[in-house]
């Protein structure tokens, strides 16, 4: 009686903390889960209250999340990503071999309570594929072998922490990302193995944690300051540092992971950074870095313009929104600026959930104050003075990163009521998801931000008219917002000036998959599909022939080799009846199974959907049934005719993209791999 009555006074406290925050369940059952490790049922009624809510409001919220539990759960939770471009390197056989050392199904505790195995389907570290996640930590490049070390030393994982370094006079100065990515490969042990052989040696270093520059085949990446060039050394190991630091006693080119230049390297400077142009080059949270490199010139230019001068910029400038519908952000800022209200809002989505894509995930942790300074310049355009970052739960360093950079902007009045000695404010904050896919439509999120189930709403009424909390709200992605910033400091002609088209600017997409050579590729628009994975990716990982390519993240079509001349555009991608979305590319070697990723298709809609309509939810389901049956060689025509019309009700008759978007790759599979739906034994997939 004593520890439920503990517990409840502790409830308590807790709901206390979060009386009078706008949306505040979401948050509050994150903090009741971080304390206590799940969110008990007794609790639901001292939640209620204390929220104004009733008991079932909660409930729904805790059961529609996957990432609330409402039981206790082990002593570390193991998660296994099932998304397409881990699957195309392996995953499949890992949650298997997962499965049989826990000797736990998925949602399942091992009885000594050690470890709860989940599945979780985008860690955002599709480069590094496959991955896994321990608590908050993500590990890369996993195969069984690293999957059995990483259980075995689950207890001594830990986090990097975040710091900013100011530099000095040193013997040397290295440099070393701390991104998601990097740490998945044991960056933080190369780190600490520099720290220790500097310190034998007596030797004076100063090493720089930076944000990565997106070479994620090469991670981690060392990095030293030669003759005031930066020479790279990658992928380091710990046991390669003695021999790096004798090199550079000699010849640092002697050395086998000697890359030379870092920026002559072709990855790199075959590109053209615009958005990513400080990723990597310093420490991403000291303020300081920022403003050497430009940042917050924009800024200071837009809190000398009108709001209309600023949305003209903005409209002038061409760019289109980065999160996948390509809607021109200009006239969603002048849509927001028209509509009269006491009360607006700038929302960042952030909640980054496609297989094959990390380029927010790595802006946010390479480059936070360009995300932060253009969602400043959005709110002051339509006079809107709070900002949420809709940040997803699986970006634990992204979540660390971006509330080190919001305390700092405040605490140098780039953030506030008072905004560097103007009028003019702006406050923001970070909101975490909590694993739902479906919360990536902007209307599930705005619904999710609110404190409720992210369910898709009917439109009209627009966001931009009658958004979050019924009020006016612009709500871009991560890239889009940060553009906002470059096209302030440069200009709308000088933004415009690049692009194809209608496509304007530039173009970031992620190589992912099964490829030799992942990473994030900051390109002009129009350079081809097969340029791009030839060129950067140098092939496949298992040095196979490529099969198949997605682009667009799970809602894109497979495309085959005939189409992989087709220029990297919005148009041109349209016409293939393919998207670009948010620019993930997946490269599938010769020996993926077109018909189980067809079938993971229709799974991952039946997953991810909020449930609102019966295209969707009903649809999806219908679909993993009737593929079965296909690959079953049961009725196999009439089945056919029969996906073929599913897919057509889910395209006319869902309320957003998840269900009418979910036919694309099912039918691409179809059209182009019909084979291997032929004859096809269900016994390795049909849990897939």
């Amino acid at each position: 009686m004593q520890k439920n009555s503990t517990e409840a006074d502790d409830i308590k406290s807790i709901v206390e903390q979060f009386h009078g925050l706008p949306g505040a369940l979401l948050p509050l059952l994150h903090a009741v889960q971080s304390r206590h490790g799940y969110v008990s049922s007794s609790w639901v009624q001292v939640i209620a209250d204390g929220l104004n809510l009733s008991r079932a409001e909660v409930h729904g919220v805790i059961s529609f999340y996957p990432d609330f539990h409402s039981q206790s759960r082990g002593q570390h939770i193991v998660q296994v990503c099932r998304a397409e471009a881990c699957q195309a390197m392996g995953s499949r056989k890992l949650e298997a071999h997962a499965k049989k050392v826990l000797a736990v199904d998925y949602g399942e505790t091992t009885p000594d309570g050690a470890f709860t195995l989940e599945p979780v389907y985008c860690l955002g570290n599709c480069a590094s594929s496959p991955s896994i996640r321990v608590d908050n930590s993500i590990v890369g490049h996993v195969d069984e072998a690293l999957f059995d070390q990483v259980i075995a030393a689950a207890d001594k994982i830990e986090s990097s922490a975040v710091n900013c370094v100011t530099a000095e006079s040193f013997s040397y100065q290295f440099y070393l990302s701390q991104d998601t990515s990097a740490l998945a490969v044991h960056a933080e042990a190369v780190a600490q193995r520099l720290r220790d052989v500097a310190d034998e040696a007596e030797l004076e270093i100063n090493l720089v944690r930076t944000g990565s520059r997106g070479l994620f085949y090469l991670e981690p990446l060392l990095e030293v300051d030669i003759n005031e060039k930066r020479i790279g050394f990658g992928p380091v190991t710990p046991a390669d540092i003695d021999s790096i630091l004798s090199a550079l006693g000699t010849d640092p080119s002697i050395h086998p992971l000697h890359l030379g230049i870092v920026d002559d390297i072709d990855y790199l400077s075959h590109q053209q950074r615009i958005t990513f142009a400080r990723a990597g080059l310093g420490d991403p949270i000291c303020l300081d870095n920022y403003q050497n490199l430009a940042g917050f010139e924009g800024l200071r230019k837009a809190l000398l313009m009108t709001q209309q001068n600023i949305v003209d910029e903005i409209k002038q400038s061409g760019l289109r929104g980065r999160g996948g519908a390509a809607f021109p952000a200009g006239i969603k800022l002048q849509t927001v600026l028209d509509t009269i209200s006491e009360q607006k809002f700038v929302v960042c989505n952030a909640d980054e959930g496609d297989s094959g894509t990390f380029a927010d995930r790595l802006l946010m942790e390479a480059d936070p104050y360009q995300l932060i300074e253009g969602m400043i310049i959005a709110g002051l355009a339509v006079d809107a003075s709070q900002g949420y970052i809709y940040l997803r739960s699986e970006y634990p360093l992204a979540h660390k990163m971006l509330n080190s950079a919001i305390e700092r902007a405040f605490e140098a009045g780039f953030l506030g009521s008072n905004i560097l000695g103007s009028s003019k404010g702006f406050h923001l904050e970070v909101r975490l998801g909590a694993g739902a896919y479906i919360c990536g439509e902007e209307t599930a999120m705005l619904d999710s931000l609110e404190g409720k189930r992210g369910m898709v709403r009917v439109k009209p009424p627009l966001p931009a008219i009658q958004g979050l909390f019924e009020q006016p709200t612009v709500v871009n992605n991560v890239l889009t917002l940060a553009a906002m910033s470059t096209i302030l400091q440069s200009g709308s002609v000088a933004y415009q000036s690049m692009g194809s088209g209608r496509s304007r600017g530039t173009l970031v997409v992620q190589l992912a998959g099964n490829v030799k050579r992942g990473g994030l590729i900051e390109v002009p628009f129009g350079l081809t599909l097969r340029e791009l994975v030839e060129s950067y990716g140098q092939g496949t990982a298992t040095g196979r022939a490529m099969r198949a390519i997605q682009v667009g993240g799970p809602l894109g079509a497979f495309l085959p080799e005939s189409q992989w001349d087709t220029p990297l555009d919005y148009e041109a991608f349209t016409e293939i009846s393919a998207m670009i979305g948010h620019g993930g590319i997946v490269v599938f070697d010769d020996t993926v199974d077109m018909a189980a990723q067809a079938r993971f298709s229709m799974e991952f809609c039946a997953v991810e959907s909020c449930g609102k309509c019966t295209p969707c939810r009903i649809g999806s389901t219908r679909g993993v049934e009737v593929i079965d049956r296909i690959m079953a060689n049961q009725n196999r025509e009439d089945n056919l005719i029969l996906l073929h019309d599913l897919c057509d009700t889910m395209e006319a008759g869902s309320l957003c993209a998840m269900g009418g978007l979910t036919p694309a790759p099912v039918r691409s599979a179809l059209r182009h791999f019909f084979e291997d739906f032929r004859n096809h034994d269900l016994g390795e997939q049909g849990n897939a």
